[in-house]
C-alpha cells in the first residue's frame, strides 16, 4: 500500500493534535498537578495591598529595620534596639511557596529584642517571611525571601 504525501501530512497533523490534546487533558485533570492560588483569600489580600505599601514605607523611616539571621537554633529575628519591646505587637507569617501545609504564623513575643523561630519548624528551602508589627500607633511591615 502506497500513501501519497498529502495523506501523510494529514496523518502527521492528526497524530500531533492527538498528542497535544492528551497532554492538555492529562495536565488539567490530574490530581498530581494541583493548581491552587497562592493564598486562599487572594482577592481580600489584594485589597490590602496599598495598606501594606504604606506599612513598608513606615519601616523605611526607622533608624534600623528588622533583621534576621540563621543560627543553629533556627532563625533569629531582631527588632530595632531603640524601641521598647513591651510595646511591640504583631505576627510573623512564614510562607513556603512549594507546600502550603508548611505555612505557619507566630505571634511576636520578644526577649531582648529577638524572636526565635525554632529550627524544628523550618525545612531547608525557600521561605517568604512577612512580619506585620505595630509599635504604639504606627504599623510596620517587613517582607523578605530567604533560603533556609
Amino acid at each position: 500500500m502506497k500513501i501519497n504525501w498529502g495523506t501523510a501530512i494529514v496523518i502527521a497533523f492528526v497524530c500531533f493534535i492527538s498528542f497535544i490534546m492528551y497532554f492538555v487533558i492529562t495536565m488539567s485533570t490530574g490530581t498530581k498537578y494541583e493548581h491552587d492560588l497562592v493564598v486562599e483569600d487572594y482577592y481580600g489580600q489584594e485589597l490590602q495591598f496599598q495598606e501594606d505599601i504604606t506599612h513598608e514605607e513606615n519601616s523605611k523611616t526607622l533608624k534600623t529595620n528588622v533583621t534576621w539571621k540563621k543560627t543553629n537554633d533556627g532563625i533569629v529575628i531582631t527588632f530595632p534596639e531603640d524601641l521598647d519591646i513591651n510595646l511591640i505587637k504583631g505576627k510573623v507569617f512564614l510562607y513556603r511557596p512549594s507546600n502550603k501545609q508548611l505555612d505557619f504564623e507566630t505571634p511576636i513575643s520578644l526577649s531582648n529584642h529577638n524572636l526565635l523561630i525554632p529550627d524544628k519548624r523550618m525545612l531547608d528551602g525557600r521561605w517568604n517571611i512577612k512580619i506585620d508589627w505595630k509599635y504604639n500607633t504606627n504599623s510596620y511591615l517587613y517582607k523578605t525571601e530567604i533560603t533556609y
